[in-house]
Formats: structure tokens, sequence, C-alpha cells
């Protein structure tokens, strides 16, 4: 892989479950413009991937590619365990998209939208009613059903678009930008039908720009910046690779805290606040190590907290204007 921050365990699929995608070396470009340039990503089956990235990175561009929308100008991929190139049909049959604006048909009824999609996956006329009463009440649509789509809330649209999605029973989702535009509410209600796809076996491949909506969600993120995958983890291991982390210890007694001055090194130190701020990672064994120090010295601080980066703090780092910070470049590749 691109980076070395590798995830040792997924909650999603687990490290080794088969892959539901996987790509090696993808490239694209418009013109003279490198969108994509040597992009490789292996997901687990029944994990939700987030990819994050600026706009105008090659996000969107990675989904057309995967989904069969255009063909990529170089490079491999496998989806649902077919090749990209030579498998596109069984592609499509295994997937589902839902890109950044709704498919909806507003002047037809939620209803009639679902069972037109029954009717594009060649599903009988009985199947098809089946099918689309069990999504509209499961996504909470029956009271809206009969109603013309364009009369919906943008989160009512944006739950229709997903149940038309499902009418296929995809195993792999691709979900470009699913929440722009919805009000927070609704944006935790389609949290919570992502977690409910995933726990049924689906496996989920989304693009955000909402980095709360990674790290919600997501059992592993990648970044994508000029083109390539700066950094791929977990949200806690993108965290633990920008600098800026810390511990911070407090006291009450002014003697403890002097005394914590002494003992401990390269720390800044609030002689006010009685509190003092180290370095940290906040691994375990940087928080083992600065306790062994403290106990060592016979020191107890009255209270210790640990602050990380969150992934705000990873994505400026790894996509702002400026080059990679040098105390980066090892880390990320």
């Amino acid at each position: 892989m691109p980076s070395s921050v590798m995830p040792t365990s997924i909650p999603g699929g687990g490290p080794h479950a088969p892959a539901a995608v996987s790509t090696v070396g993808l490239r694209k470009s418009y013109g003279d413009k490198a969108v994509l340039d040597g992009i490789d990503l292996r997901i687990p089956t029944g994990s939700v991937f987030a990819l994050l990235g600026p706009n105008g990175a090659g996000k969107t561009t990675v989904v057309k590619i995967l989904s069969t929308l255009i063909a990529a100008d170089g490079g491999q991929a496998q989806v649902a365990g077919h090749d990209l190139a030579e498998a596109p049909a069984g592609v499509r049959a295994a997937i589902g998209v839902t890109g950044q604006f709704s498919a909806v048909d507003g002047l037809i009824t939620g209803e009639e939208n679902m069972l037109l999609m029954a009717d594009l996956h060649h599903l009988s006329k009985r199947e098809g009613r089946r099918v689309a009463a069990e999504l509209l009440e499961r996504f909470d649509l029956v009271d809206a059903a009969k109603k013309p789509a364009h009369s919906y809330s943008g989160g009512m649209k944006r739950r229709l678009d997903i149940a038309m999605t499902l009418v296929g029973a995809p195993r792999i989702i691709f979900l470009d930008e699913p929440t722009t535009g919805l009000d927070p509410r609704s944006r935790h209600n389609m949290w919570q039908i992502i977690r409910e796809l995933v726990t049924g076996g689906v496996t989920v491949f989304l693009t955000t720009q909402y980095l709360e909506e990674a790290d919600e969600l997501a059992d592993r993120i990648a970044v994508l910046n000029d083109g390539k995958i700066v950094a791929e983890g977990t949200a806690e291991e993108l965290k633990r690779i920008v600098p800026g982390g810390h511990v911070r210890l407090r006291f009450t007694d002014p003697s403890a805290y002097r005394s914590a001055v002494v003992a401990l090194r390269d720390v800044a130190a609030d002689d006010e606040a009685l509190s003092l701020q180290i370095p940290s990672d906040g691994s375990q064994r940087a928080l083992r190590s600065l306790l062994d120090r403290l106990d060592s010295a016979g020191i107890e601080a009255d209270e210790l907290t640990v602050h990380t980066p969150d992934l705000d703090d990873v994505f400026f780092a790894l996509t702002g204007p400026a080059t990679i910070p040098d105390q980066l470049k090892e880390t990320v590749g």
C-alpha cells in the first residue's frame, strides 16, 4: 500500500476478510491532468470504507471507474470478485450507486420510483411490489409513498434514493457524498441507515467531505490528494500521524507540580494553572512510559487528560496547499 499507516484490525470485515473492492495502480487522466495517479486499495467485505479529499481530488472519478461508468486509463481493479475490465456486467449486477445528486424522479410518487427501479432490475410485477413495499417500510416512507417525490424533504429524497439502490439487493454500495445538503438530524438518520446496511453484510464505499461522518462510520479511511492516496488507516491511526497530540497533567499541590516540572522533560508548563503539557501520540505505550516516570519520582497528578488531533487536523495536514510537513513525510510515504 502507498501508506505505512496500516490498520491492525478492522471492526467491520476484519483484516483478513475477502476483498469486496481491490485496485492496483489505478490511473485516470483528462488531457494533461492526472486525476488518479496509481491508486491502490483493498476494502474488506462487510466494512465501511471512506475516501476523503478536497474538491477535485478525484473521489467521484474513483466511484465512476469502480461502478463501470467510465474506464480507467491503467491499472487493475476487482469489484465483488469480478475483474472491472473483463466482467463489467458482473460488477454492475453486484453493486448499487447513489451519487451526489438524487436519482429520484420528482414527477412521480415514491412508490412509482421504486417500481420503476424494480422493472429496471427485471423483477416480476409481484416481486417488484413486494420488494418496493418492504423497502418503503424499512426507510420509513410508507406514509409518503403515494405522494409525488418533489414534495419530499431532502432527507426523505436521500432515503428514497438509497431504497431505490437496494432494489437489486447489491452486495456493495457506493455512496458518493450521500449527506450533502442534509440538515444534522437527517444526516444522523442517514448514518444509522448506513450502519444497518453494514450489519446486514453490505460493503459501503463512502466518499464524503464531512470529516465527522468518516469518523463516525468508517472502519478504514483513505485520504486522496493530487491523484494519490497519501494516508490510509483507521480514524485513530490517522489522527496519531499528525503532530500536536499531548497529555495534560493538572496538579492541586504546588510542590507536586514543581517536582513534576523537574522530573519530566520536554514539557510546556503553566505555573498559574499548575498544569503540564507533554507531547504524546496517545498510545498505550506512551502513557505507560509517562506514568512509570511519575511513579519513579513519587509524583501523583490530580488529573490526566489525553488530547489527540482530530480528522480535521489530519485532512488539513495532508491536503493543504503547502507540502506535507517534514515530520509527516516518513509516516505517510
